[in-house]
């Protein structure tokens, strides 16, 4: 008898086991492919190291002359830039089953049902079953590519962000439906190795869920690349032709068609369900209480599979809630709060807690600080100077309410604004608080003074 049974080795499964075995409790994972799930094996770690790849050549090819760098006949082999990715993914799957074993996890590969409150079945991939007990199930299951219903993935022509991955011909031309981070990401990646690009989002910028001036400054910088974005623009009409796909577009100036070899499809996520007793569900995602309980007893969900906001960070840190909730005495689990969102093309985008828009719309007074790389050292030495810092703080007090990033390093330099925000640090402690010299996170100081009207460089 396990006193904790994980169905997923995705950042809510394996983080989740290894958490509970940490704290003395006997724990399995049960995994239908490779330990580290969806993130690590198709997602968020093969993305980046596509991503660097793009980066590399594109700053060679587009910024070598800047930098003194000259060259003849640069090229590249597409298998070994999806190759390098592979590997990458490879190497730390690897290392979660080595910390699987150090952490005496029992890992088992194979399809896992919930067949009673206790009991999982697990069914191995040559088909072979076996009946495994626990205390407590912890169900993360995750999210799978959702499709568009008119035009269903075939693998080739029309595809998800995981065949976008492994694509063993660089296709010629590509059309991209939906802008979030996947959509954006992928865009940035083709177009930078001479892909083109065409993105359709029905919103007004790309990325919309972050401020508007952020997704406006991106859709602008996007279209300098060359990547062809329609944004206010709906899909009405689809048409697969085997090697290529046609899209009608329609807009405020009318209706287009657009062809290209390759649909990436990049619309959200469907929940992947475990087998057997289905639990009480919300819009398909599994219905959570306080406590990350789900409506059968005993039975526990965390991560992707319960809904919202879909990342690895959110995901990892609910299962550590749950079960420091199952297994620690005394510990009330946490929900998610606020939480930095990351968008990793060129250049990057970074944020956590609330929009200008959302502000506007819950009445709040706020007052704004921005500040652009421009204006900053670090980014005019590295020759990356697209982009901005953009601050909310409460009118009243000097709180911070919101952090908006676009530039070079956005992702990491989020860290310390979600530091901030969850410390309910003022513009004054930001202020006296010294940030080193030359280094981008020097816009943050600059943009926090500037929210009270005193940026020292602009």
């Amino acid at each position: 008898m396990y006193d904790l049974i994980v169905i997923g080795g995705g950042p809510a499964g394996y983080v989740g086991a290894i958490r509970a075995a940490q704290l003395g409790k006997k724990v399995a994972c049960v995994e239908v492919e490779r330990a580290g799930g969806t993130c690590l094996n198709w997602g968020c770690i093969p993305t980046k190291a596509l991503l660097k790849n793009a980066e590399l050549y594109q700053t060679l090819t587009k910024k070598g002359k800047e930098f003194g760098l000259s060259f003849d006949n640069l090229q590249y082999d597409w298998t070994s830039v999806i190759g390098r990715s592979r590997k990458v993914s490879g190497r730390l799957a690897g290392g979660i089953e080595f910390l699987f074993k150090k952490n005496k996890v029992d890992y088992i590969k194979g399809y896992g049902s919930v067949t009673a409150p206790n009991r999982v079945e697990v069914t191995a991939a040559d088909g072979t079953q076996q009946t495994i007990e626990g205390a407590n199930i912890l169900v993360t299951t995750g999210c799978k590519s959702r499709e568009l219903p008119p035009l269903p993935f075939n693998g080739k022509s029309v595809i998800s962000s995981k065949e976008a991955m492994i694509l063993p011909t660089q296709p010629k031309s590509m059309v991209i439906i939906g802008a979030g981070a996947i959509g954006v990401e992928f865009a940035y990646i083709y177009n930078a190795f001479g892909t083109k690009v065409t993105i359709v989002e029905m919103l007004p910028n790309l990325l919309p869920v972050e401020d508007d001036e952020i997704g406006a400054a991106l859709t602008k910088s996007f279209k300098k690349q060359g990547i062809k974005c329609l944004t206010s623009s709906k899909v009405i009409g689809t048409q697969d032709n085997g090697d290529s796909v046609t899209l009608t577009i329609e807009n405020a100036k009318g209706t287009q068609e657009v062809t290209a070899d390759v649909c990436l499809v990049a619309i959200g996520v469907a929940p992947v369900l475990p087998g057997g007793m289905e639990p009480e569900l919300d819009r398909g995602f599994i219905k959570v209480g306080d406590r990350y309980e789900t409506s059968i007893p005993s039975v526990y969900a965390c991560g992707d599979i319960s809904g919202p906001p879909w990342l690895a960070h959110t995901a990892s840190f609910e299962a550590v809630q749950c079960v420091e909730g199952l297994f620690v005495e005394g510990h009330t689990p946490r929900k998610v709060g606020n939480f930095p969102g990351c968008t990793y093309a060129h250049p990057q985008v970074a944020s956590v807690g609330k929009t200008e828009r959302a502000l506007k719309e819950e009445g709040i007074d706020y007052k704004v600080g921005n500040f652009p790389y421009a204006a900053i050292g670090k980014a005019q030495a590295s020759g990356d100077t697209e982009g901005f810092v953009k601050l909310l703080f409460g009118k009243e007090h000097g709180e911070l309410l919101g952090a908006h990033i676009i530039g070079e390093n956005a992702t990491e330099l989020i860290a310390e604004m979600g530091l901030a925000l969850e410390m309910e640090c003022t513009t004054d402690e930001i202020h006296g608080t010294i940030h080193a010299h030359p280094t981008l996170a020097e816009a943050i100081h600059e943009a926090t003074l500037d929210a009270d009207g005193h940026a020292l460089h602009m």
